[in-house]
């Protein structure tokens, strides 16, 4: 790899070569950089290079990479990967995508996650998208992620869009079962003429199942932002959705909830929090000696933490 894709690698994964152990896959410009299995964890390719499976055995506690690097000119593809989670099993993935672009045509990635959850397995899931380049081309992620949790399991995503990225559209689906918890924390930031939108569709099929979705964002510039929240309690349940984000300059961030209790005994809330900074918290740092754009930039990243 060239030192573009090591940066984009280290920004995304927070790894800076290929692993010398435990199970990866290293995905540059449509080909394996490098990948490993482990006793626990099988990874195997699909034909045509479009996408991965990854199974895990019952039982087993590991981590595994599986970030993508696009840096190739106007590159444009589409990754299915299959996550099969045995039994007891208790995962850490780190995945995400960083796109380098310095052209005019638009590079694109758009990535397929299923996820099978077997009986009481847990699953922390890590993804980071970033975007960078000179060029007046677009950096496109369109991550698509359909889970489908069997009783007893969790799922905790952490999703994170760091910056430079010009259009994203993120759907995550998700089927829960008895005794099933879906957490999700999605931190992103949008600026210039940007925009991404995010849609969560949650099935609280299972008796005692439960989520907790959080957004946190700042928009700037002229960027636009869209959060679309959908739980569905269809059985005794709880749900929680909140959205907050911090709006500057001509920004727009629009949050659109729909919560549908089918059951007696679903419980659901959804909260949202819109708004710009407020003055007396850029003064009080001021007072410290900060600027006004270095209090702005320290009120922002605390709010993204």
């Amino acid at each position: 790899m060239d030192k573009i894709q090591i940066d984009i690698l280290d920004q995304i994964a927070g790894i800076k070569d290929i692993p010398t152990k435990g199970a990866y896959n290293i995905r540059v410009n449509g080909k394996s950089a490098g990948f490993s299995s482990t006793e626990n964890v099988t990874i195997t390719f699909k034909e045509n290079g479009t996408g991965i499976n990854i199974h895990v055995k019952p039982g087993a506690k590991e981590q595994v990479h599986i970030p993508v690097v696009v840096s190739d000119e106007g590159r444009r593809e589409v990754v299915y990967n299959d996550f099969y989670i045995g039994e007891n099993a208790d995962i850490t993935i780190v995945a995400g995508c960083g796109i380098h672009n310095s052209c005019e045509e638009p590079s694109q990635h758009d990535g397929i996650h299923t996820f099978y959850l077997s009986k009481n397995s847990k699953v922390k899931y890590v993804e980071k998208h970033y975007g960078e380049g000179s060029g007046t081309g677009g950096r496109i992620l369109n991550p698509i992620t359909d889970i489908y949790m069997d009783p007893g399991s969790y799922m905790e995503i952490e999703t994170v869009q760091i910056k430079g990225v010009d259009s994203t559209k993120r759907l995550t689906k998700a089927d829960l079962k008895d005794n099933t918890v879906l957490v999700i924390n999605e931190k992103l930031m949008t600026h210039e003429n940007q925009y991404a939108e995010t849609e969560f569709d949650v099935n609280l099929n299972g008796e005692g199942s439960g989520t907790h979705v959080t957004s946190r964002s700042v928009a700037k510039g002229n960027s636009k932002q869209l959060f679309l929240s959908k739980i569905k309690g269809n059985n005794i349940c709880t749900g929680h959705s909140e959205c907050d984000a911090i709006i500057m300059d001509s920004a727009v961030v629009s949050a659109i909830p729909e919560i549908s209790a089918n059951n007696v005994g679903a419980s659901l809330i959804h909260e949202a929090a819109i708004g710009k900074i407020a003055g007396e918290q850029i003064v009080k740092l001021m007072t410290l000696g900060l600027s006004e754009q270095e209090a702005v930039e320290q009120i922002v990243t605390g709010f993204l933490k």
